[in-house]
């Protein structure tokens, strides 16, 4: 196998329900794969950081150099260029190019679609359009450099590549003999849908059906990717939405029990400090303390859980609950 690229959409996985994490996964698994080389987001709450690993895919990060000292510059850049009426026009024809690809990106998306000439042809202007109106270097964050080191870094190995949609099409030109990966046979399956629908609970909107979302949520037995105990906690945070904290406390309680090593890490932080917010709120303040504390031992708890835990041990959570005028 030569190198295979496949598209990273870092957090907007979470909103796509035909390409998510459990896309991704079964998409690997189409593809052969057992291992992928990692050339992405460095967030380490990236939802692929749970889903390959829980999988049985490995993770091959590549040594690359840390660049967040080019989003401070490109920062600094925006501030001079807004100090000029020509700065400003090009900062303006900037957003532009990016309010029209995020538009691109809204969905609904798929494998196929992703990976279609089109698709790539649209992200390659996109940052076509970005040097002409910031030139390369900090008005790019120097894309041009640090795609360099990535193909750098890939030209030895073999294998999948998880690399940032965008990125994808210029990775292309600077590795000889890679391609996409082929998804004409590929459609996402029963891990894509059960993943899609937890990703979807924990996103309540105002005209959810929550009657429904608990009822599908119930039916589902889970997988490697999205386990039961995972579907308990999205559950429960619907019932503590609308103020049923006794039925929130039985499906965290039980999802607790139902942790262990071989499930995605970030669902004990994220299950932890939901009950202890639970807890909080049902007066129980000395538990909710100690699962608190419990969230903040753990080897690793996404930013999320650990805000929530330290807001925690400050101060009492509690449930709001809105009020007619």
């Amino acid at each position: 196998m030569s190198l295979l690229l496949i598209p990273d959409l870092s957090d907007l996985l979470r909103l796509h329900p035909q390409y998510n994490a459990g896309t991704v996964v079964e998409l690997l698994r189409h593809l052969g794969a057992a291992r992928v080389l990692w050339a992405t987001s460095n967030d380490p709450d990236h939802p692929l950081r749970d889903a390959l690993p829980a999988a049985r895919i490995s993770i091959q990060d590549l040594h690359l150099s840390d660049w967040s000292w080019a989003d401070a510059e490109h920062e600094q850049l925006r501030s001079f260029l807004g100090q000029y009426p020509q700065g400003r026009e090009r900062l303006n024809t900037a957003a532009r190019a990016e309010r029209e690809f995020a538009a691109h990106l809204q969905g609904p998306l798929t494998a196929a679609h992703l990976l279609s000439a089109e698709f790539l042809d649209t992200a390659r202007q996109y940052h076509a359009d970005l040097r002409t109106a910031l030139d390369e270097g900090p008005g790019t964050r120097w894309r041009v450099r640090r795609l360099d080191e990535i193909a750098s870094q890939l030209q030895d190995h073999q294998g999948v590549v998880l690399a940032p949609l965008d990125d994808l099409p210029e990775l292309l030109d600077r590795l000889p003999g890679a391609d996409w990966a082929d998804v004409s046979t590929f459609s996402a399956g029963e891990m894509s849908r059960v993943r899609a629908l937890a990703d979807r609970a924990w996103q309540l909107r105002e005209e959810d059906d929550l009657s429904a979302l608990l009822s599908a949520l119930d039916r589902e037995s889970g997988d490697a990717v999205t386990p039961r105990a995972e579907l308990d906690s999205a559950a429960a945070s619907i019932y503590l939405a609308v103020g049923q904290l006794g039925d929130a406390r039985t499906l965290l309680e039980r999802a607790v029990h139902a942790l262990n090593d071989d499930q995605p890490r970030s669902l004990a932080g994220l299950t932890l400090a939901r009950l202890g917010q639970v807890r909080d709120a049902m007066g129980d303040r000395d538990l909710a303390l100690r699962t608190y504390r419990a969230v903040l031992a753990l080897s690793y708890a996404p930013r999320v859980a650990l805000d929530a835990a330290r807001a925690g041990l400050d101060q009492p959570f509690e449930l709001v609950r809105d009020t007619a005028d």
